[in-house]
């Protein structure tokens, strides 16, 4: 599936020295304590809370949209301790999820409007549906689609997954074009699960 080309505009957005594409309008808190590894996007609107806890994204991610990446907590008698939350390489998280995980693992695909609950543990190659609400500590093996609420192991993906999201978020990255003459609201809706689906 080729993707369709995303314009922004340059000025919207902050190019890194390791290829990130960063928008002005994200909200870095605490950025001393967020790595992202390289080739990333981080579209507009998204909140990543580094002041609660150390937050590590891997190498060629997408983070679209108005998505909301906090590091897992756990309540203790004294109070709340916040623990450091690790992204791996070429994953996808869809506009407006809110991420509370302790680990997602690489070539992870997550939909739109989803709630990964705290603590939730999600493995390589594993998806989420789209409107999907993970309970928290939930663990998703690799190569399981969870989707529903709460979310369950609806099907699996298939062997070649690893690939396809590598396939993905390269493409992504490379159709996502500066262009001053189109508006930055300019974007597409992807749909991965579909040609998922049609190979399994």
């Amino acid at each position: 599936m080729e993707l369709k080309d995303i314009f922004y505009n340059k000025q919207d957005f902050v190019e890194t020295a390791s290829g990130n594409k960063v928008s002005r309008s994200t909200v870095l808190c605490g950025s001393q304590n967020i790595v992202i590894n390289g080739k990333s996007i981080v579209r507009d609107g998204v909140i990543i809370r580094g002041d609660l806890a150390s937050v590590r994204i891997g190498r060629q991610c997408v983070i679209d949209r108005h998505v909301t990446v906090r590091p897992p907590f756990k309540k203790f008698s004294k109070g709340v301790a916040f623990f450091p939350l690790h992204i791996g390489d070429n994953v996808f998280i869809g506009e407006g999820s809110v991420v509370n995980a302790a680990v997602i693992g690489s070539y992870v695909y997550i939909g739109k409007n989803c709630i990964i609950g705290r603590r939730c543990v999600l493995k390589d190659c594993c998806m989420v549906a789209d409107n999907t609400v993970l309970a928290p500590e939930t663990v998703v093996p690799s190569f399981a689609i969870y989707s529903g609420s709460p979310g369950l192991h609806t099907r699996d993906q298939p062997d070649c997954t690893q690939d396809l999201m590598i396939e993905f978020t390269k493409s992504y990255y490379q159709h996502f074009l500066p262009n001053t003459a189109q508006p930055s609201s300019s974007i597409f809706s992807t749909n991965i699960s579909s040609e998922i689906a049609s190979v399994s």
